[in-house]
């Protein structure tokens, strides 16, 4: 079975995904959660059975996602640390938790780590997976399997879970942010709200899927610009706002933050 300690979005969200992507698959999950509302939900909605008792999942799944806060982890890993054997593979997807915090806590070594981010919900999501060598291309593959359900995945090395927390993880919100600067600029020179928001969002949509399809960024904004014309002059304002700048500021500033808070979880040790 696969077990989920957690009822949050990103719980839900790969949920969803692995129920769109095989029904048959609804017997072999069980969600642990402390709300009664949410596990009701989770029951009504998926049809999968929960629990409040983070014990019965560790007790009856093979694979075993902790889907808690960093600050919850502590906690949670004391509670179901005697319930974990060698046979049984942990997945993490909180921020900033390390696979030393987590072999210590567990005395396993089959953990994995993964970074998967919000438009997950909407199976567009982007996880990064980091483990160790100790997997089998087996024991792996169904976890892959559960994370490409909500959208794209790479591997890579541990030491880069910090940068791909800051670009991908929190990703969304920093560009959300630049869509609602689009929208209220666009409203200032006489748009209507909803008007400004489909014109932005479209925009934004339409972008990405072009520099999915291989063009760069480099080369996607020279086929917009025209020397003199109208993107030349917005792109002039960002370059003497320093706006690149800024954006590479923000990702290192958050780099750090993943860092300082597994920093902070380690100490703890």
């Amino acid at each position: 079975m696969i077990g989920f300690i957690g009822g949050g979005r990103m719980t839900e969200a790969l949920i969803k995904g692995i129920v769109s992507s095989r029904q048959s698959a609804v017997s072999s999950l069980l969600v642990s959660e402390p709300r009664e509302d949410r596990r009701k939900y989770f029951e009504q909605t998926y049809g999968i059975k929960t629990t409040e008792s983070n014990r019965e999942v560790a007790s009856s799944c093979s694979i075993i996602i902790l889907a808690v806060k960093p600050q919850d982890m502590d906690n949670v890993l004391d509670e179901i640390a005697d319930l974990i054997t060698e046979e049984k593979t942990i997945v993490s997807i909180a921020a900033g938790i390390t696979f030393s915090y987590l072999q210590k806590k567990l005395n396993t070594k089959k953990i994995i780590r993964v970074m998967p981010n919000t438009p997950a919900i909407i199976q567009e999501g982007m996880s990064v997976i980091s483990l160790c060598e100790c997997f089998s291309d087996r024991d792996i593959a169904t976890v892959r399997e559960i994370f490409m359900s909500v959208g794209k995945v790479i591997t890579l090395p541990e030491k880069y879970m910090n940068v791909v927390t800051a670009l991908s993880g929190s990703g969304p919100a920093f560009i959300a942010l630049f869509i609602e600067a689009m929208v209220e600029g666009g409203v200032k020179m006489g748009l209507s709200v909803d008007d400004a928001l489909t014109l932005t969002v479209q925009t934004s949509l339409g972008t990405s899927r072009l520099l999915d399809e291989g063009i760069s960024p480099s080369k996607l904004r020279d086929m917009v610009t025209s020397p003199g014309g109208t993107t030349a002059e917005g792109l002039k304002v960002f370059g003497n706002r320093g706006l690149k700048e800024i954006v590479i500021d923000a990702i290192e500033a958050a780099t750090r933050r993943a860092e300082d808070l597994g920093k902070t979880v380690d100490s703890k040790q």
